[in-house]
């Protein structure tokens, strides 16, 4: 017989004990340490799944937006996906993944976000490549600029106010960033007895450029600096982040940041030194197609229509034909058309994203399209290659 499982809201504190024994156990945390997770990203956004009358595995949804073509989408990011160990592979984690899904669709979110442990779970929920997360590093002897055009201010990273309205100014520029949620904030800017948290503005504190945070540490290979969060927004804070950062060189011999994966601050550097250290990517499901389309943006310059057909087996409200018109740097989105590409509600994510061309998409045989449809899907969906700089 197959287990049948019933997925709800956490409801007492006794789902809230057998979610965190799991979480902890799932992702080698210390003991307690899945209630500071919980009260960072709030409880009402708990999820669980029963098999019987126990606690098979659980996840947390967080409500925020991402910026698509400089215009903020909502969407909600899964994590701390979590399946007791005497319940894996039972099917309760797909069957926890599809009731997240149907759950957002009903609320009217248009996407969601996750980091996969693994693909092939998330991918039959519908879940599809989405951007990349990178790790960068260089050695700070090798940054080797001087000049520093701003002044750099420490600040005490109580609040992210002082930060946000930055964050926001770079954010909307770059496929793929949050607008973050107020727990992810909380972790960017926290300090603990074991971990002491740096803040510093770039230029003048009535009108700052930017923003750097950042912790220390030590390890078998040197000193580092860990880059939690950085915000640039002109040519004279680049050049000051990197001569402040340089003047570290005595005591710390490596810095680490967030960057994408062709990243621009590397570009001010003397020499090819900074390599990266890590890449994964993200996954993006649609959740609303409609939706989706309609509220991300478009390059201004162009009027084109794209006649899409999409498939969706989860969701059926996803399936059928839809003509996106695309002017002004908007999109409209109505039923019919032409069904010139082809594809399912997977091979749409990385085409909304941007991570792949159309002809890539095609190649790989995620969508089916003639070549007006790949011409105008190209178009349609050029920009900033998708990166985010926040893990969760």
């Amino acid at each position: 017989m197959m287990p049948t499982f019933k997925y709800s809201q956490v409801v007492n504190q006794e789902d809230i004990q057998q979610l965190g024994n799991i979480l902890e156990q799932c992702f080698l945390m210390s003991p307690g340490e899945s209630e500071i997770f919980f009260n960072r990203l709030g409880l009402e956004n708990l999820r669980i799944i029963h098999q019987g009358e126990q606690v098979a595995g659980g996840l947390v949804m967080i409500p925020m937006g991402q910026w698509w073509g400089t215009h903020r989408v909502p969407m909600t990011g899964i994590a701390g996906v979590g399946i007791a160990a005497e319940h894996r592979g039972s099917g309760a984690a797909l069957a926890m993944m599809q009731h997240t899904v149907k759950e957002l669709y009903a609320k009217g979110v248009p996407i969601s976000v996750l980091y996969p442990a693994t693909q092939r779970l998330y991918r039959k929920a519908g879940y599809e490549q989405g951007g990349a997360f990178c790790i960068w590093e260089v050695d700070t002897q090798s940054i080797q600029l001087r000049e520093q055009p701003l002044p750099v201010i420490p600040v005490v990273p109580n609040h992210h106010e002082i930060f946000h309205d930055l964050y926001q100014q770079q954010a909307k520029l770059n496929n793929g960033h949050l607008d973050r949620h107020q727990g992810i904030w909380k972790y960017l800017i926290r300090s603990d007895e074991k971990e002491a948290v740096y803040a510093y503005l770039i230029g003048c504190a009535d009108q700052p450029q930017g923003y750097i945070i950042f912790s220390q540490h030590q390890n078998q290979d040197g000193s580092l600096i860990l880059l939690r969060d950085w915000t640039v927004l002109t040519t004279a804070a680049v050049q000051t982040f990197w001569s402040f950062l340089a003047n570290y060189r005595s005591q710390i011999k490596y810095v680490q940041w967030k960057g994408s994966a062709i990243d621009s601050l590397t570009l001010l550097l003397p020499e090819q030194t900074a390599k990266q250290k890590s890449a994964k990517r993200w996954m993006l499901r649609i959740i609303d197609v409609s939706q989706a389309l309609e509220k991300r943006g478009y390059p201004p310059e162009i009027e084109i229509e794209l006649h899409l057909e999409v498939q969706d087996d989860l969701l059926a409200e996803n399936n059928g034909r839809f003509i996106l018109s695309v002017a002004n740097g908007r999109g409209e989105v109505t039923s019919g058309g032409k069904g010139e590409m082809k594809l399912d509600i997977r091979g749409l994510a990385p085409l909304y994203t941007g991570l792949f061309t159309p002809q890539q998409l095609q190649l790989a045989g995620k969508l089916d399209a003639t070549e007006t449809a790949l011409l105008a899907a190209t178009q349609i969906f050029a920009g900033v290659s998708p990166w985010m700089a926040d893990f969760f």
